[in-house]
C-alpha cells in the first residue's frame, strides 16, 4: 500500500510502540490519526508527527463502537487501522484481580475485533485497506505469571490469522506483529513482577531468548510491512520456531481451503 497521504489509525498513539508507530507511518507521508486517553503525552505525538489527537478509552465499549465513524466523520476515510493498545498483566491466575482480567480482555483483544469490524465494511467498499494487530511472542506461548496477556494476545493472534482468510483475494491486507520485550514502560512493569515471575524472566535471560527490541526500529519494520503487503513482523528471529509452529495449523486450514470463493460481506440467512 502506498502510505504517501493515507490515513493511519493508531490506537494507543500517545507512548511506546504506538508513539513510534505514529512517527514511523507519518515518516513514511500518512496523515495519522493517534487515540488513546487524555493525557500531554496524546497531545505531544500529534503535534510531533502534524497528525490528529482523537481522545479515546478503549475499556468503553460505547467508545469503541463509535470511534471509527467519529474519526472519519471528521477526518474522512482510515485507510490504515493500527490495533496497538493494550495492557500487560503480571498476576497469576489465581490472584490477580477479576477487574484486570477484564479490563486486559476489553482493551487487548474485544476492541481490536470491534475496531476492525466497523472499519472493513468501508475498506472493502473503497477497494483500499489495510489492518494491523499488535500481538506478541506471548501470543505463541504461555509465561507464568501472564496467563491472562498471553490469552488475550493468543486470540489477536488467531482472530489475524482468520481474518487473513477471509479477506483473501480482496483488496484488504492484514499484518500480525508479535513482537518479544520491546523497550518501553509496558517492559518495566513486567518486569517488576513477583518473585516467581522474576524466576521465570531470570531463566529466560540466562539462555538469551528475551532480546530487548528497539520500538523505534519495530516501528519502521511494521511500516515496510505495510507498505509491501506482509502478514507477519516478528521478533526476535531466534524464536522464530515458536512463530513457525503456531502458524502451522493456520497454513494446513488454508491449504485445504484453497480455491474456496469467500465473500467477506456474506451473512447467514436471517
Amino acid at each position: 500500500m502506498d502510505l504517501d497521504g493515507a490515513r493511519v489509525l493508531v490506537t494507543g498513539g500517545s507512548k511506546g510502540i504506538g508513539a513510534a508507530l505514529a512517527r514511523a507511518y507519518a515518516a513514511a507521508g500518512a496523515t495519522v490519526v493517534v487515540a488513546a486517553r487524555a493525557s500531554a503525552e496524546l497531545d505531544a505525538v500529534a503535534a510531533e508527527v502534524g497528525g490528529i489527537a482523537v481522545v479515546a478509552d478503549l475499556a468503553d465499549a460505547e467508545v469503541v463502537d463509535g470511534l471509527v465513524a467519529e474519526v472519519e466523520a471528521a477526518h474522512g476515510p482510515i485507510d490504515v487501522l493500527v490495533n496497538n493498545a493494550g495492557v500487560e498483566t503480571t498476576d497469576m491466575a489465581a490472584v490477580i484481580d477479576p477487574s484486570d482480567v477484564r479490563n486486559a480482555t476489553r482493551l487487548n483483544l474485544e476492541a481490536p475485533m470491534v475496531l476492525t469490524r466497523h472499519a472493513l465494511p468501508g475498506m472493502l467498499a473503497r477497494g483500499r485497506g489495510h489492518v494491523v494487530f499488535l500481538s506478541s511472542i506471548a501470543g505463541t506461548a504461555g509465561f507464568p505469571t501472564m496467563s491472562t496477556y498471553c490469552a488475550t494476545k493468543a486470540g489477536v493472534s488467531n482472530y489475524a490469522r482468520t481474518l487473513a482468510l477471509e479477506l483473501r483475494g480482496s483488496p484488504v491486507g492484514t499484518t500480525t506483529v508479535a513482537p518479544g520485550p520491546v523497550a518501553t514502560r509496558m517492559w518495566d512493569a513486567v518486569e517488576a513482577t513477583s518473585p516467581s515471575g522474576q524466576r521465570v524472566l531470570d531463566r529466560m535471560n540466562a539462555v538469551r531468548m528475551l532480546p530487548v527490541a528497539d520500538p523505534e526500529r519495530l516501528a519502521r519494520r511494521v511500516v515496510r510491512a505495510t507498505q509491501r503487503g506482509r502478514r507477519h513482523v516478528r521478533t526476535p528471529r531466534r524464536l522464530m520456531g515458536n512463530f513457525l509452529l503456531a502458524e502451522a495449523p493456520h497454513r494446513l486450514t488454508g491449504s485445504l481451503l484453497a480455491g474456496v470463493r469467500l465473500d467477506p460481506t456474506d451473512r447467514r440467512a436471517p
